[in-house]
């Protein structure tokens, strides 16, 4: 079960990632943008932080957010990787030809 089903999700583009605050400090996922496509690079966590729930719950927020706008995905740090492995629903905003 999920322990942060909605969270608040701020795009910071200065920073070039999505972050929001949880109790131990903040989760980021940075990105980078060209052409429509979207490359998720990395996931930021507090020390030791170990909520995967947390974490999964910020990729479907990011994700939700990139189908809103109409980009492709382009999932670049393992975790993110899993992630889509995972959640084939969201399979559907890789660009063609990338396959996971």
């Amino acid at each position: 079960m999920e322990t942060f089903v909605t969270m608040e999700i701020k795009d910071n583009t200065f920073a070039r990632q999505f972050e929001t605050v949880v109790p131990e400090g903040m989760l980021a996922v940075e990105y980078s943008f060209q052409e429509k496509k979207i490359f998720l690079t990395k996931i930021n966590t507090p020390d030791s932080y170990q909520n995967d729930d947390a974490i999964n719950a910020l990729l479907k927020n990011v994700l939700d957010l990139s189908s809103e706008k109409n980009y492709r995905v382009v999932p670049i740090h393992p975790k993110i990787v899993s992630f889509f492995k995972k959640n084939p629903k969201y399979k559907e905003l890789l660009p063609p030809g990338i396959r996971i």
